[in-house]
């Protein structure tokens, strides 16, 4: 059984999903990415845990109350703290991607209200010994942005980490017409309409955030720094390993690639979170 609600927070609201019993597992997206992208992963854990997905403040149905801000790492944190304080939490949490980056935020500066993080490939660029060349290239991302707009961005992000983007190719605000399930092609619309907002807003405060490690190895919170299998020899896994050698663990692996290892490999990809939390 799913139900949706929405929390009321200063500036924004914010829509979470809350699938099945069991201890609580809040799952924070990627860059534009919303609740939506984990249906699967939802249905397959929802028999272990009350999994609670969640669009993030700026996407989707968690709109601003106003003019919409630039994001801030901090204020994302402290959202998804006002929600698993709601929720009665602590919790485990899964974050990927630039959710992942908002959890090790929140595991550093909420370490009461985490049991376990696992932080799926985080672009943690900043913790490389010499991050210039991805800052560079995080930076292009945003000049192609600017200059020439949302299509030509995410052509050139989907490009440059060897992933395909949704239906093959990218066709601005319109998902796709190929045959797809009526609950996919609408989290695909909405996730295409949120590139606008992570290109201006979100994209280079997720890039440059640079994980508190002090407190993270102090903290009480367990971390797990998740990579695919299928981004080996990308920029985002040689990312993800400097975050896993300064803490001081080991990578541990999921399948498939940066963005589709919980959709493609929905089953095997739970399967893998479950060991991952449970270890």
């Amino acid at each position: 059984m799913i139900a949706s609600a929405t929390l009321k927070l200063p500036g924004a609201s914010l829509y979470y999903e809350v699938w099945g019993s069991g201890p609580l597992l809040l799952v924070i997206p990627g860059g534009p990415q919303d609740a939506g992208v984990f249906s699967d992963i939802a249905r397959a854990l929802a028999d272990r845990y009350t999994i609670v997905p969640y669009d993030p403040r700026g996407n989707s149905r968690s709109p601003f109350d106003g003019t919409p801000s630039e994001l801030s790492l901090d204020q994302q944190a402290d959202d998804a703290a006002a929600l698993i304080r709601h929720l009665g939490g602590p919790a485990y949490v899964f974050g990927t991607s630039g959710g992942a980056q908002i959890g090790l935020n929140l595991a550093a500066r909420y370490p009461q209200l985490v049991r376990t993080l696992v932080a799926h490939e985080p672009p943690t660029m900043m913790l490389l010994d010499d991050p210039s060349a991805d800052v560079a290239e995080a930076q292009g991302l945003y000049d192609i942005y600017m200059t020439q707009g949302v299509d030509a961005a995410m052509a050139a992000f989907f490009g440059g980490n060897a992933l395909e983007g949704p239906g093959g190719a990218l066709e601005g605000d319109v998902p796709p017409e190929f045959d797809m399930p009526p609950e996919a092609a609408e989290t695909m619309g909405r996730v295409m309409g949120n590139f606008d907002y992570w290109l201006a807003h979100g994209l280079l405060p997720l890039s440059f955030y640079k994980p508190d490690i002090a407190a993270l190895k102090a903290g009480k919170p367990r971390i797990v720094v998740g990579i695919s299998t299928e981004s080996e020899g990308q920029p985002i896994a040689r990312m993800s390993a400097a975050l896993a050698e300064k803490l001081g663990i080991a990578p541990t692996p999921f399948p498939g690639d940066h963005v589709t290892g919980f959709d493609v490999h929905a089953t095997a990809f739970a399967a893998a979170l479950d060991q991952a939390l449970q270890d």
